[in-house]
């Protein structure tokens, strides 16, 4: 008898892909290329700008699955798919789309949690037209990609509505223990990959609830808390495990946690430093940064008072200072808590701007004024040191700076006056630093930043890794998670070299 050969994982995959690839020609067949490249993108539904400028529901309603299957149809099955090198965490686009495509949603959403563990928010606040999808060769040809974030938010929205959310098996137990500092992005998905490998993974959050910038920093009608809590509570089915209120650095600090067993370490603390822009009368009252007045709003639900009871002031002429999605979120919300005027003050013109076209777009639907080209140089209080104007400067463009952005210039005699109740500054925020500061040995840049090895995440210190806004500033979402994908993968080999010694 002849005795039946093993197939190696190696060749189980290959021949898995290429199972998958006969498929995907069908249907490529089924519909011919030229024919895909005429199917329009559909709208992503949304709520009227007059309603929704009023409350904090959120503001794009999903899709229904016939439009998802279109959507879906429109990609070209490319042989050198372009989107995934576009993707932080380098998802299977086209294999998750073409799920879609045949209607195989639950598929679909197992696919891109092989490497995604948080497709409902990257689905909703990722910039996937400047990413995944502005490799999209479909956008080569046409000009318009396939709407890829809207098709991740689709399938993941599906599988928690259906509640047919499936938890992987992890491997078994290493007996390794890996502390992650700081429940953002980057430190969720820290723990999310190495649970899977069987390490015991605790994740430090200083805040009461986890979620990072995602909890905090972005509004209720961007992100639905329930969004974040449904993908919280998929990691702590996984086996990780939380430990709130606990400040790394305060109530203890690293060199405490190794004492305690942990052998390996990543650093996700954020950027939640607020930078000013130290001009007079930034400390009236009523000048806010915006992670405070963010903070407020959004985690405190000050929106809701006196049901929770955090108060904020409700300014009638608000100015937000900036012109990233920060400045977008806190200009939509001072909007919705009754502003009369919410105006954006940026010191470049529109087509500089930072922030998402989605949200730009959005924000003037509801409403929002914007003062480009103007930069305030004082903030003008009242008899009780409140704000009530400020004044502006004009500016012209220049030379472009390291940015690549054309460098704006003051234009002397241009000064004017706005009034104000209320100014939220959004200029960015730098990294945290605390831990750095309780931390021998770890070196920082000149801005604060973590230094690490960009190829492994690794920290000047052995065994500590870190990623997210605390090495790079403020950054996107799935930035911070494509640091977190690669800090796992090398604290999974950096444990495993422990064994034996």
């Amino acid at each position: 008898m002849v005795e039946k050969k093993q197939l190696s994982p190696e060749v189980k995959e290959r021949l898995k892909k290429e199972y998958l690839k006969d498929w995907r020609v069908a249907l490529r067949k089924s519909i011919p290329v030229k024919e895909r490249m005429k199917i329009p993108r559909q709208k992503m539904p949304e709520r009227n700008p007059e309603e929704r400028n009023k409350d904090f529901s959120e503001v794009n309603l999903g899709l229904r699955a016939k439009a998802a299957q279109l959507k879906a149809s429109r990609c070209l099955d490319c042989a050198n798919p372009q989107c995934v090198l576009g993707c932080p965490v380098r998802i299977d686009i086209p294999t998750f789309i073409k799920l879609i495509e045949k209607g195989k949603f639950i598929e679909s959403v197992r696919k891109i949690k092989e490497t995604n563990s948080l497709p409902a928010i990257c689905g909703r606040v990722c910039p996937q037209e400047s990413q995944c999808e502005a490799f999209c060769n479909l956008k080569k040809a046409t000009g318009v990609p396939v709407a890829i974030g809207n098709l991740e938010r689709f399938v993941a929205d599906y599988e928690r509505l259906q509640g047919e959310v499936y938890i992987p098996p992890s491997a078994p137990p290493t007996g390794h223990k890996v502390a992650v500092i700081g429940a953002g992005p980057a430190g969720l998905t820290v723990a999310g990959e190495l649970v899977k490998k069987g390490h015991q993974v605790t994740v430090f959050e200083a805040l009461h609830v986890a979620g990072g910038v995602l909890v905090y920093g972005i509004p209720e009608f961007r992100l639905p808390k329930s969004i974040l809590e449904a993908e919280v509570d998929y990691l702590k089915k996984l086996g990780v495990e939380f430990k709130m209120n606990f400040v790394v650095g305060l109530t203890a600090t690293l060199d405490d946690l190794r004492e305690e067993g942990y052998e390996a370490f990543f650093i996700g603390t954020g950027a939640g430093l607020p930078n000013f822009m130290r001009v007079p009368g930034e400390n009236l009252i009523g000048v806010y940064s915006a992670n405070e007045y963010l903070t407020r709003v959004n985690l405190m639900r000050a929106y809701a008072f006196p049901e929770y009871d955090t108060p904020v002031f409700r300014g009638k002429r608000a100015a937000v200072i900036g012109g990233g999605n920060v400045a977008m979120d806190a200009v939509r919300t001072a909007k919705r808590l009754g502003a009369e005027e919410a105006t954006i003050v940026y010191r470049r013109s529109r087509k500089e701007m930072p922030a998402r076209e989605e949200e730009i777009k959005h924000a003037e639907e509801e409403g929002i004024k914007f003062h480009f080209l103007t930069a305030p140089i004082r903030y003008i209080g009242d008899e009780h040191h409140r704000v009530k104007a400020m004044e502006c400067i004009q500016m012209k463009l220049g030379e472009p700076d390291s940015s690549g952005r054309r460098r704006p210039v003051p234009i002397p005699g241009s000064e004017f006056i706005m009034e104000v109740d209320m100014v939220v500054v959004a200029i960015g925020q730098s990294p945290n630093p605390l831990i750095p500061q309780t931390t021998p040995n770890l070196k920082v840049g000149k801005w604060g930043n973590v230094e690490v090895d960009w190829e492994t995440m690794a920290t000047s210190i052995e065994g500590v890794y870190a990623g997210g806004d605390i090495i790079r500033g403020g950054a996107t979402v799935i930035l911070a998670m494509g640091d977190g994908r690669i800090a796992a993968r090398e604290i999974d080999k950096y444990l495993r070299s422990l064994e034996g010694k």
